[in-house]
């Protein structure tokens, strides 16, 4: 095979598994590791695949700027909408404590609350924190800190250290992006320290977002497959299916 027959090869490789590693390449076409890099760095200047640690994934799979609150609230609606139906199975029971990342996923679980649970939330999100405050039965806690325009969220040093008093019994995590080599990312530093202070403040982490984000990688990492329990979406590809039961992650398809 000649190097540009094997560099095309890998571009639709590439586009079918959404994430591939520079040994399985080395091995699939019997070249070098060395041998793939340089494919790989050709292909990444011509900009058909980018390249990532020990690999590649689509030209598109890293985010160049973090899209707005309004403009995400439009997208992949009735996706994200099945997806908060299903996340509703992982209430914690009446009277229990379930916190909600700041987005447009899980703001659509928040609105989705039953009127007869009660329940104390707690929230970074100012649109969520507004819902939630006409629910009969929410006790509302919003967290302070320096307010993001992009996606109305409170973040910074004192979001921290409020997430540090406390203990919830589930947190709803939302992501732009989702490998198992680069974990759960965001674009934002500020907003990847909130979320993974989230995180560690919860006995049961529920990561709800939709397919598009999945097989994606962004700047900031915030968290490994380890980190989460379940990942309720609409549609997983075969290759990160795998990996994620490799880690034990309860899968729901909504």
């Amino acid at each position: 095979m000649y190097a540009e027959e094997r560099q095309q090869a890998i571009v639709t490789l590439v586009e079918q598994l959404g994430r591939v590693a520079v040994t399985d390449l080395a091995e699939r076409y019997d070249v070098t590791a060395e041998t793939v890099r340089r494919d790989l760095a050709v292909l990444d200047r011509m900009g058909l695949v980018r390249r990532v640690h020990g690999g590649a994934v689509p030209a598109g799979a890293l985010t160049a700027m973090e899209v707005g609150t309004t403009e995400r609230e439009g997208s992949r609606s009735p996706e994200k909408d099945r997806i908060a139906e299903a996340a509703l199975d992982f209430l914690p029971p009446w009277g229990g404590s379930v916190l909600f990342d700041a987005g447009t996923t899980t703001g659509r679980v928040a609105v989705l609350l039953p009127a007869d649970r009660e329940l104390v939330t707690v929230t970074n999100s100012l649109p969520i924190a507004t819902r939630l405050s006409g629910h009969p039965g929410a006790q509302v806690h919003l967290l302070g800190g320096r307010v993001r325009g992009v996606t109305q969220a409170a973040v910074g040093p004192q979001t921290l250290r409020a997430l540090e008093e406390l203990r919830v019994d589930v947190a709803f995590i939302g992501t732009n992006a989702l490998t198992a080599g680069h974990g759960l990312s965001t674009p934002d530093t500020d907003e990847g320290a909130v979320k993974r202070a989230m995180i560690a403040t919860a006995h049961r982490v529920v990561v709800v977002t939709d397919s598009s984000k999945l097989g994606r990688e962004d700047f900031v990492r915030f968290a490994d497959l380890s980190d989460i329990d379940v990942l309720v979406t609409d549609a997983v590809p075969p290759p990160l299916g795998d990996e994620l039961e490799q880690y034990g992650i309860d899968v729901v398809l909504a």
